[in-house]
């Protein structure tokens, strides 16, 4: 009995390492969340144009997708723990160069740069955090620490608009370097685990290829879906807050409240259901739930409602993006988990910066209940690529058996 309950017992995933890197990623996302809704405002304080303010995104974008083939590529052959604490010191040097810049042109390359080291921090991070979750527990391992991205992107950007407007610029670059250093000394006390086929491997600058380093065919599906589903997340990210002053709901925080407790309140449950039976079914619902959620909020003119919208988009999209993840790294070899980290980060950002623009140029013609609905339409096709992958994959697996049987029956 004894040897019975060993053999069976979970592997630990609440590691003093795990936990560490959970409390280090939060923190950095929490500097660079704060950040995000004042650097426009502060762009146009020191004399940006219209154009200029629009480059503190697009350039912004540009450099993290670009620079992540570059960090997946040294993910194939490098020991995690340098590649993680120079992405942090990188990001805190960073953030307290923005105090320096009163020109416009100086304040656009410091935000290029902010790109080129956001984009090496995430890819390095999740990539030493999914080597330090037990193989068997990677859904709900990575769905946590998910939860650690989920809780700074709700929580930062109100307490970073905050500051700005009661304190300034200069405390709000103070405070974000506070949680900064706050990460590099948790990610410093982290014990990473390189696997053994990273370690000896031995590659050099000429073998790198910037597509191949881009895109993992292993894990491309998963990651297309990663973008389509950060198309239709866009919607939100660019019209939530105009929304709500054009609905005249003055409490548009609980629609980010509310979201955060119900992804939240699922998260376990849906990371060891990907752990117990795979990706396809639990996309589907997330991706449902999602769906729904959209159009609930295309029809929002009351709390409640707001509240109902909120909860449903926690519970689906807030669960779907560590469901992506772990499916992407899941299908993908240990040495190549770094390039596999960063296709997902860069199908995430790609997606969002992509649904800006278009979504953007179309809510010029129809309003904003009518984007929701349009947005939901990605989630739609969504789900349908995800049956038809689970049919293909099941025919594979039934084809499989049937020569196993047919094996064995010969033999």
């Amino acid at each position: 009995m004894k040897d019975s309950a060993v053999h069976t017992a979970k592997p630990p995933l609440w590691t003093k390492s795990f936990i560490l890197l959970i409390i280090g990623n939060l923190f950095i996302f929490m500097s660079f969340q704060m950040l995000l809704p004042t650097l426009p405002p502060q762009a146009k304080a020191i004399g940006a144009s219209d154009i200029e303010i629009g480059l503190v995104t697009t350039l912004f974008s540009i450099a993290a997708v670009v620079i992540r083939p570059l960090i997946g590529f040294l993910l194939e052959s490098a020991k995690r723990k340098w590649l993680v604490i120079t992405g942090a010191v990188g990001l805190l040097f960073l953030t307290l160069s923005y105090s320096l810049t009163s020109i416009v042109f100086l304040f656009l390359i410091v935000r290029l740069l902010h790109g080129f080291a956001w984009g090496w921090s995430t890819t390095a991070n999740g990539t030493a955090a999914v080597e330090l979750v037990p193989t068997k527990r990677l859904g709900e391992g990575m769905g946590y620490y998910g939860l650690s991205i989920t809780i700074g992107m709700i929580i930062a950007p109100s307490f970073g608009i905050l500051l700005f407007q009661h304190l300034g610029f200069q405390p709000l670059i103070i405070g974000s370097a506070i949680f900064g250093v706050i990460s590099i000394i948790a990610l410093s006390l982290v014990q990473y685990k390189t696997p053994k086929s990273v370690l000896e491997k031995s590659i050099h600058v000429k073998d790198f290829s910037f597509f191949r380093s881009l895109i993992d065919k292993h894990g491309a599906f998963p990651a297309l879906i990663t973008l389509l589903s950060a198309f239709g997340y866009g919607g939100i990210v660019t019209f939530i807050v105009i929304f709500g002053q054009e609905r005249g709901i003055d409490q548009i925080f609980l629609y980010y409240l509310c979201n955060a407790l119900a992804a939240t309140a699922v998260r376990p449950i849906s990371g060891r259901w990907f752990d117990r039976s795979g990706p396809w079914l639990l996309a589907i619902v997330c991706s449902f739930l999602t769906f729904i959620a959209f159009w609930v909020l295309s029809f929002t003119y009351s709390v409640g409602m707001l509240v109902l919208a909120g909860i449903l988009f926690g519970a689906g999209f807030g669960s779907l993006l560590p469901v992506l993840q772990s499916w992407v790294l899941s299908k993908t070899p240990a040495d190549r988990r770094g390039v596999a980290n960063g296709m997902y980060y860069s199908a995430l950002d790609g997606g969002i910066g992509i649904s800006a623009v278009f979504l953007g140029f179309l809510s010029s013609y129809v309003d904003l209940g009518t984007i929701f609905q349009l947005s939901s339409i990605c989630f739609f096709i969504v789900i349908l690529l995800v049956l038809i992958d689970y049919l293909k994959e099941k025919k594979k697996t039934d084809k499989r058996e049937n020569q196993q049987v047919h094996a064995k029956s010969f033999s």
